[in-house]
């Protein structure tokens, strides 16, 4: 079966349908924006948006991605431009080792979208499913407001 995925905003085809969307994404297009860490959908570092929604990519069988869009970190920049929410996390010092942060950006640029001033309750709720080992997430949490600052005053 042959599927079709749309990958920021690229129509990209494959034979194969019965590995994850993180394997299909990352070893067989070679999209090495979304990390593999766990594969068990425990840690966020593969988070894409599919059709504007949050999955991991690693519980997302490719064959359910075909006809849909997919959106990676790399999808979120202006060409070589980082956006807001990626800018504002090298500001913050928000990036040490970077495993977890194509997932962070991803959940954080969909928080600012349907919450564009969030609490920092709200913060650490939506980020609750992204695991960090580096940073202790107090520059995420500055990150996050940040780009929240920076959106607003865009507006």
């Amino acid at each position: 079966m042959t599927i079709g995925v749309t990958v920021n905003g690229k129509l990209y085809q494959d034979e194969c349908d019965s590995v994850s969307l993180l394997v299909l994404l990352r070893d067989h297009w070679r999209l090495l924006g979304t990390k593999n860490a766990c594969a068990e959908g425990e840690c966020g570092s593969c988070t894409v948006l599919l059709d504007g929604e949050l999955v991991n990519a690693c519980l997302v069988l490719a064959a359910q991605a075909d006809g849909r869009e997919v959106t990676t970190v790399e999808g979120l920049a202006d060409g070589d431009r980082p956006n807001t929410v990626q800018q504002a996390f090298l500001d913050a010092g928000a990036v040490q080792c970077g495993f977890c942060t194509p997932g962070m950006v991803l959940a954080v640029s969909d928080l600012l979208r349907r919450t564009p001033d969030p609490t920092e309750a709200q913060a650490r709720r939506e980020l609750a499913g992204n695991l960090c080992r580096c940073t202790g997430y107090q520059h995420i949490l500055d990150a996050v407001r940040l780009a929240a600052e920076r959106e607003a005053g865009a507006r």
